[in-house]
C-alpha cells in the first residue's frame, strides 16, 4: 500500500510543468522596459538584451542593480538570474545604472546614448544630495540642464515662470537661502541665456565636466570599522582609489589608497586587507559586519581596478572604431547644426527682410495715398488760385480805377482843403475878435456892475434923504395943517371908492431923480440892445465853426478813404484827438476847437453879468 502511494507522488511531480519564462521590468534613467526572460538566462543574457534594446555600446561602465533586505547588490553576468538573490516579485525589477565612473568624462564617454545616461544619474544624484554642490555650483549646473531641455533661449517663448515645474536645485540649496521661485528662476534664467548656440549633446558634457570635480562624484560609501573595537569610519570606492573618511565629513578623506599604488587587496571573511605597493608602508585593514557588503566592495574595487588600468592602455579595436564613428557622428552633426544655424540665420534675416519688405510696402503705400491727396488738393489749390487770380486781375483794375478817382478826389480835396484853411484862419480871426469884444463885454459888464452898485447905494441915499425931507415935510405940514385943510380938495364921492380911487399923490422928487431915472433907463435899453446884438453874433459864429468842424471832418473820412481803396484796404477810422460826447439822442458831438471853447466858457459870464445888470436896472425902474 506504501508502494503505491509513493508511485502516485513521483507521478504526480512529473506532471507538474515548470515555468519556461520570468518576467523582468528594467527602468533606466528615462524609460521603463519590460522583457520576458529564459529561466535559463544567465545576468549576462539579460544585461546584453537591455544594452541593444538602449542602442549602448559602452557596457563596462553599466550594471544591472536590484534592492536586497536593506542594501543593494549588482546583477552578476556569469550566474543566472533566478539562482541569484533577485526579489521574487513578478516582474522583477532591476535598475539600469551606472556601476562605474570615468576619470575624465570628455574622453572616456564616446556615445551620446551614454553621456545621457550618465547626465541623467548625475544630475539625479546632485537633487537627492548624494553628491555634494555648493549652491553657485547648482545654479550653473541648472543652466546647463535648461539649456539641454529647451534648447537656446527665447525671451518670446520662455517667459517668466516657464521653470516652475522643473526640478533643478537641490532642497538643502533652496532652503539655505531665502529666496522665492521667481529669484531662483531669475537667476537661472541668466546664466542659461549665455548658452545660445549650444546643443544638447554638448550642454549634458559640460554638466558633466563641472560635475566630475565635486567632490562626491563617482564615490560608494560604506561603513566599516578600522578595529574590533568599531571605531566607524566611511569606506569610499571610485575611479581613483579607495579613501577613508570620517563619518561626518565625506568631502575631505582622512587617507587615500590610488590604484597605482595598491598591490593586493583581499578579505576574509569580515576583514578587508589592503596591502601597498611601497612595503615600507604599513598594510591598512578594516571589517565590515555584512558579507553582502563586502562582496559588493570586492566587486567595486575590482571593476574600477580594472578600468583604472585599462585607461592606461592602448584602446582595443571596438573602442578605437566606436571612437572614430564617434567623431564622424560628432563632425556631421556639427556640419548639420552649422547647415542648421545658417538655414536658420538666412530663414531669419529672410524673415526680417520680408517684414522690412512688408512694412517698405506700408509705407510706400501710405506714401502714395498722401501723395495722391496731395496731388488731388493741388490740383484744388490750382484751380483755387487761378480762380483768385482772376478775381485779383479784377479787383487789379477795379483798384487802379478807384485809384484814379481818389487820385482826383484828393485833388480835389486838396483844393478844397487849401480853402478850407483860408475859411480856417479866416474863422479863427473872427474868433479872435469874438474873443476880444467877450473880453470887453465882461469888462464892461463888470464896470457897468460896479456903476450899478454905486448907483444903488446913491439911490438908497436918494432913499434916505427923501424920507428926511418927508419928516421934515411932515413936521412943516402939521404946523400950517389949519391952512392947507381950507385949501384940501372936496371928499370923494362914494362910487368913487368902488372902483378904486384914490387921491392924488404928491410928487416930491426933485430934478436930479428924473435926470438919474432917465439915464439909467437909457443905458438899459442899449445894454439890451448890445447883449442882444452879442447873442446873435456868437449863436452864429457857433453854428459857423460847427459846420466848418463838421464838413473838415468829413473831407478828411473822404481822403483817407479813397487812399484806402488807392492802397487795396479797408481803411481805419480817423482820429479826432478830442473826446466825443454823446447826447440823449444817440449822436455823437465833436467839442469845439480850444478857442471855441473858451469863448463858449465865456459865454455863460456875459449872460450872467447881464442878467444881474438888468435885475439891477428893473429895481431902478421899480424905485
Amino acid at each position: 500500500m506504501s508502494i503505491g502511494c509513493g508511485a502516485f507522488a513521483v507521478t504526480t511531480r512529473l506532471k507538474k510543468k515548470q515555468p519556461k519564462t520570468f518576467k523582468v521590468k528594467v527602468i533606466t534613467m528615462d524609460a521603463e522596459m519590460e522583457f520576458s526572460c529564459e529561466v535559463k538566462w544567465k545576468g549576462k543574457d539579460l544585461f546584453d538584451l537591455v544594452c541593444r534594446t538602449v542602442g549602448l555600446r559602452e557596457t563596462w561602465f553599466f550594471g544591472l542593480r536590484y534592492t536586497v533586505k536593506d542594501t543593494y547588490a549588482w546583477l552578476k553576468p556569469e550566474k543566472r538570474v533566478l539562482d541569484q538573490e533577485v526579489p521574487k516579485d513578478s516582474p522583477i525589477t532591476f535598475h539600469f545604472l551606472a556601476k562605474f565612473f570615468p576619470e575624465k568624462v570628455e574622453e572616456e564617454l564616446v556615445q551620446e546614448i551614454t553621456q545621457h545616461l550618465f547626465f541623467l544619474q548625475v544630475k539625479k544624484q546632485i537633487l537627492d544630495e548624494e553628491i555634494f554642490c555648493s549652491p553657485e555650483a547648482s545654479v550653473l549646473l541648472a543652466s546647463y540642464a535648461v539649456q539641454a531641455k529647451y534648447g537656446d533661449y527665447d525671451p518670446n517663448f520662455h517667459k517668466p515662470g516657464f521653470l516652475a515645474q522643473d526640478e533643478l536645485l537641490p532642497k538643502r540649496v533652496l532652503m539655505q537661502y531665502q529666496m522665492t521661485a521667481d529669484m531662483w528662476e531669475e537667476k537661472i534664467t541668466a546664466w542659461y541665456a549665455e548658452h545660445r548656440g549650444i546643443a544638447r549633446d554638448e550642454a549634458e558634457m559640460e554638466y558633466l565636466k563641472i560635475a566630475q570635480d565635486l567632490e562626491m562624484y563617482g564615490v560608494s560609501y560604506f561603513s566599516i570599522t578600522q578595529n574590533k573595537r568599531d571605531t566607524e569610519l566611511l569606506l569610499g570606492v571610485d575611479a581613483q582609489g579607495l579613501h577613508i573618511y570620517s563619518p561626518n565629513s565625506k568631502l575631505n578623506p582622512n587617507k587615500s589608497f590610488p590604484w597605482s599604488g595598491i598591490r593586493n587587496i583581499s578579505y576574509s571573511e569580515k576583514e578587508f586587507t589592503i596591502k601597498p605597493l611601497d612595503k615600507k608602508k604599513d598594510v591598512f585593514k578594516f571589517y565590515s559586519s555584512q558579507l553582502r557588503v563586502n562582496k559588493l566592495i570586492l566587486q567595486l574595487c575590482i571593476g574600477n581596478h580594472d578600468l583604472f588600468m585599462r585607461r592606461r592602455k592602448v584602446d582595443s579595436i571596438e573602442v578605437q572604431q566606436m571612437k572614430a564613428q564617434a567623431k564622424e557622428e560628432k563632425a556631421r552633426k556639427k556640419m548639420e547644426r552649422q547647415i542648421l544655424a545658417r538655414e536658420k540665420q538666412m530663414r531669419e534675416e529672410a524673415e526680417r527682410a520680408k517684414e522690412e519688405m512688408e512694412r517698405r510696402l506700408f509705407q510706400l503705400q501710405d506714401e502714395a495715398r498722401l501723395a495722391n491727396e496731395a496731388l488731388i488738393r493741388s490740383e484744388e489749390t490750382a484751380d483755387l488760385l487761378a480762380e483768385k487770380a482772376q478775381i485779383a486781375e479784377e479787383e487789379a483794375k477795379l483798384l487802379a480805377h478807384k485809384a484814379a478817382e481818389a487820385e482826383q478826389e484828393r485833388q480835389r480835396l486838396e483844393v478844397t482843403a487849401m480853402k478850407t484853411k483860408e475859411e480856417k484862419r479866416l474863422m479863427e480871426q473872427k474868433m479872435r475878435e469874438a474873443e476880444q469884444l467877450a473880453v470887453k463885454l465882461v469888462e464892461q459888464s463888470e464896470r457897468r456892475l460896479k456903476e450899478a452898485d454905486h448907483l444903488k447905494q446913491d439911490l438908497t441915499e436918494a432913499k434916505d434923504a427923501e424920507r428926511r425931507a418927508k419928516q421934515k415935510l411932515l413936521e412943516i405940514t402939521k404946523t400950517t395943517y389949519p391952512l392947507i385943510a381950507a385949501y384940501s380938495p372936496p371928499p370923494a364921492p362914494p362910487e368913487a371908492a368902488d372902483f378904486g380911487y384914490e387921491p392924488p399923490r404928491l410928487d416930491f422928487k426933485d430934478s436930479d431923480m428924473k435926470r438919474l431915472s432917465m439915464e439909467i433907463e437909457r443905458e438899459r435899453l442899449e445894454y439890451m440892445e448890445k447883449s442882444k446884438h452879442l447873442q446873435d453874433q456868437l449863436k452864429e459864429l457857433k453854428s459857423e465853426i460847427e459846420s466848418l468842424k463838421l464838413e473838415e471832418q468829413q473831407q478828411q473820412a473822404g481822403l483817407y478813404s479813397l487812399q484806402g481803396e488807392a492802397r487795396g484796404y479797408v481803411p481805419e477810422p480817423v482820429y479826432i484827438p478830442h473826446s466825443n460826447v454823446r447826447t440823449s439822442h444817440g449822436t455823437t458831438h465833436t467839442p469845439p476847437p480850444p478857442l471855441m471853447f473858451h469863448l463858449l466858457s465865456l459865454l455863460p459870464l456875459v449872460l450872467q453879468r447881464n442878467s444881474a445888470y438888468m435885475s439891477q436896472m428893473t429895481f431902478f425902474e421899480e424905485v
